[in-house]
Order: C-alpha cells, then sequence, then structure tokens
C-alpha cells in the first residue's frame, strides 16, 4: 500500500520496516536474498531482510557523474563489468573526462567490494528470489545497472522495491524486473534527501555493521 502521507519519512530505517509491509507477498518463499545498494540502501535493506526472515548481502553499484557536474549523474555502473549510460559526450575532450570517472568509479567499486566482502564469496543469485533495494530512486541508473547486472545470473524472481521514487525511473525500471515495489512517487522529484526527515552520509562502518548483524540474526 502506498504510503505518501507518511511523508517525508523519519529515516531509512523506518523506510525500511514501511516498506517490508508491501513485501510480505515474498515471506514464507524459498530462496529469497534481499540485496542492497550500499551504502544508503542497507539500513531500509536491513529491516526487509529481518522482516522476510531472508539472508542480506550488498550489490556494489556507482553512480557516473557528468564530467564538471558530478552532483548530476551521466549513468552508473555495477559489478560484472555493467554499464548504463545516460550521457553521450559530443567531442573528444568530454569523452577522456568520462571515461576518467567511470575508472575512478571502478576503483571506488572495487574498493567497495572488499570492504564490505573482504573474503566472502558473491552469493548464488541463478533460480533465487532476489530483491533489490534502495534508499531511493531519482533516475532510476544505479538500479537498472544493478538488475541487468543480476539478470544475467538468471534470478527466479527479481525484485526492486525503494521507499521513494520518482514516476521517470519507475518507468525506466519496469522493463528490467519482475516486480516493482515503490512506497511512494511523490511529485515533483529532484531528489531522494527532501522525503526524509533524517537523512544522514551512510558510512562504511555503518554498512559492514548492518551486515554483521544481519549474518549474526540469521544463525540465531
Amino acid at each position: 500500500m502506498p504510503f505518501e502521507h507518511r511523508l517525508p519519512l523519519a529515516d531509512r530505517r523506518e523506510a525500511g520496516r514501511l516498506l517490508a509491509a508491501d513485501l510480505a507477498f515474498l515471506r514464507g518463499q524459498r530462496d529469497v536474498l534481499v540485496l542492497a545498494l550500499p551504502r544508503g540502501g542497507v539500513p531500509v535493506a536491513y529491516e526487509i531482510a529481518q522482516a522476510l526472515h531472508a539472508p542480506l548481502d550488498v550489490f556494489i553499484v556507482r553512480k557516473v557523474g557528468m564530467p564538471g557536474q558530478p552532483e548530476f549523474a551521466a549513468g552508473a555502473i555495477a559489478t560484472g563489468d555493467v554499464q548504463v549510460m545516460d550521457y553521450t559526450p559530443s567531442d573528444v575532450r568530454e569523452r577522456q573526462r568520462l571515461h576518467e570517472m567511470i575508472r575512478q568509479e571502478t576503483c571506488e567499486l572495487a574498493r567497495r567490494e572488499q570492504a564490505y566482502r573482504g573474503e566472502r564469496p558473491q552469493p548464488r543469485l541463478q533460480d533465487q528470489v532476489v530483491v533489490l533495494v534502495d534508499d531511493g530512486l531519482a533516475t532510476g541508473a544505479t538500479m537498472e545497472a544493478a538488475a541487468r547486472a543480476i539478470r544475467r545470473q538468471h534470478p527466479r524472481l527479481l525484485v526492486a522495491a525503494a521507499p521513494v521514487a520518482s514516476a521517470s525511473a519507475a518507468r525506466r525500471l519496469a522493463p528490467w524486473v519482475d516486480r516493482l515495489v515503490l512506497g511512494a512517487q511523490p511529485e515533483p522529484f529532484q531528489a531522494v534527501s527532501p522525503w526524509y526527515r533524517d537523512f544522514p552520509q551512510c558510512s562504511d562502518d555503518e554498512v559492514c555493521g548492518l551486515l554483521s548483524a544481519a549474518r549474526e540474526g540469521s544463525k540465531a
């Protein structure tokens, strides 16, 4: 059930608890795996994984900023060498700048894989019910990159979920997932942060702590 009336949301943890109710159709299904898009998606996904009694892991994606305007997305990259680009440079210099930004984000993607996963192997996704979670979708580029990468691994069902999203992001993602679960699609939608009262940057320590807590909880 949409929760526009709850906006702005208190924080990511509340958003996850609310969104978990919309994902209750997955409770009791076998082979459900919740994959968070770090870093902001992890607190949301943690609450969903707890509600579904499902394991939690991460799937690393990185926004690629526009050359000279990094706050605006030119596209995104994901684990598995997937690129989704919304911007095509018109000259050689711009192409070089964009390639450099992609290189930088690829290095950061690798750093986060090591920081969050360490020696743990990538989860097996074939024939799994995969729930991709982020804290919000503005352009949808990062979620699309993740969905396209995961599709290559042939999950049984691919669900994308976010507490808030723009209508354009929802349209963009629909062809790439089997089910799209969005808590609210408020308009006008320029960014994710205005739809939360408390929206601090998530740290690597917070991500690792929640992943560790989820793993420990699954052993109990």
